[in-house]
């Protein structure tokens, strides 16, 4: 059995069953894409892993130990606070003095945001608000990081910037990646490792050695249509 790892896990919101024995592995280092149809459950999922549930049947495994970090499909920037200031509320505890003033601009600067560290969140585009958010989870140091659709909100142009310049930061940073999408080409992209969800209750499909080849997509577009 892998290091980290969630086995035979179930949760149910009353009557209504959501996640049926789902049991996945988390290579070191790696991306795992979690693909499915809205709705199926992955969100639940990852609020699991990420202990935001704990109201659940199955077992997690190498996640209470290590450093964490959450990015939600919204930024979550407070408004009031400048572009510094959102990096710095997240990260005091961790940084003090000229240190924490040190990885704020270096992190702000690996996603090309080092001219707008004081500017508001309201002056930025999606994609500029999502970037924030990406260099405060990697500043912050987590070596595992959970990613729920961060690029469902964004235009093909910044999407596919993004998705260049997160997995940049991943292979600097050695995080290893769980990451929710219901887009194929997403998955495609990003992952290392993809498993394919159901409709509710949610079962695994398929798990898939993303070779980035043509047939792979071929493959998830049958599991998803079916």
């Amino acid at each position: 059995m892998k290091e980290i790892y969630v086995k035979e896990i179930k949760k149910s919101f009353g009557d209504l069953q959501v996640l049926e024995d789902i049991s996945m592995d988390f290579a070191k280092g790696s991306i795992t894409c979690i693909l499915g149809p809205s709705g199926c459950g992955k969100s639940t999922l990852l609020n699991i892993i990420s202990g935001i549930i704990k109201d659940y049947e199955g077992q997690i495994e190498g996640f209470n130990d290590k450093p964490l970090s959450f990015i939600f499909q919204e930024d979550r920037l407070i408004p009031w606070l400048t572009v510094y200031d959102n990096m710095k509320f997240v990260l005091k505890e961790r940084f003090k003095g000229a240190e924490l003033s040190k990885v704020i601009k270096k992190y702000i600067s690996m996603v090309g945001m080092e001219d707008y560290l004081n500017f508001y969140p309201e002056t930025l585009s999606g994609g500029m608000k999502q970037r924030v958010s990406i260099a405060r989870a990697f500043a912050y140091g987590g070596k595992i990081m959970i990613m729920d659709e961060p690029f469902k909100a964004l235009d093909l142009k910044n999407k596919l910037q993004l998705i260049k310049d997160f997995k940049k930061l991943c292979i600097d940073n050695e995080v290893t990646v769980i990451f929710v999408t219901h887009d194929i080409d997403e998955a495609i992209e990003l992952g290392d490792y993809i498993y394919v969800l159901s409709e509710k209750p949610a079962y695994i499909k398929r798990k898939i050695e993303n070779t980035r080849d043509k047939s792979i997509r071929e493959l998830l577009l049958k599991d998803i249509i079916e």
